[in-house]
């Protein structure tokens, strides 16, 4: 075979591809790196949104932890000292606790252990309320023992829908405080309903009518 021949049949050497991309493969990287950015703002998007629950979720728990805090603190001091009025007249028994329903305060009693920083001529007793109003956990005391007037409310706790309390009395649990008009609790279990946490209920051992 002569070499003309054979040279002709050797195929043809193939043209080197230039340099960049086809069209279609630029389309198809971009429609994967939308798919990718898509995805990489919902996977953002989630965690903000539950960061944010996070938050709240943390916030309401420690506005529950302060609340029972101060409660706590309260009940651990009570004083079995019967108060009078501001029209004069003395209180019915040294510890007011309400039944479901009542209106006015939830509970009311004196405490001890008043700070007293400034060193001013009072006693270190001081009289406490707690009631539930406009969805609200507050806290009132009055600045003298006997004929004073309840201050400005201090909120404790907000989201309140509901507000059960049950009183131990010589080993009996009862829905109201029915017992001796010089005597305090022996305990106090207070169940609210909150919103975002639900039905919780909290226990306080307090000092006892003699404490």
């Amino acid at each position: 075979m002569s070499t003309t021949a054979a040279a002709s049949a050797s195929p043809a050497p193939r043209t080197a591809r230039s340099g960049g991309f086809t069209l279609l493969e630029v389309m198809v990287a971009l429609a994967i790196f939308g798919l990718l950015a898509a995805a990489g703002v919902g996977v953002m998007a989630y965690a903000t949104d539950n960061q944010g629950a996070v938050g709240e979720r943390m916030d309401r728990l420690a506005e529950l932890q302060r609340s029972r805090g101060v409660l706590r603190a309260d009940l651990a001091q009570v004083a079995a000292r019967r108060i009078r009025q501001a029209d004069g007249s003395p209180a019915r028994s040294v510890f007011h606790g309400a039944r479901d329903g009542d209106p006015g305060a939830l509970l009311g009693f004196v405490r001890r252990g008043w700070a007293n920083p400034g060193q001013q001529r009072r006693p270190s007793l001081q009289y406490v309320e707690y009631r539930i109003a406009d969805g609200q956990l507050e806290r009132s005391t009055r600045p003298v023992l006997d004929g004073g007037m309840s201050g400005t409310p201090q909120v404790l706790l907000t989201g309140v829908r509901a507000a059960h309390i049950r009183y131990r009395d010589h080993g009996q649990w009862s829905d109201g405080w029915s017992g001796s008009s010089e005597a305090v609790p022996e305990a106090i279990a207070l169940q609210l309903d909150l919103e975002r946490i639900g039905a919780l209920e909290q226990l306080f051992l307090l000092p006892g009518s003699g404490g």
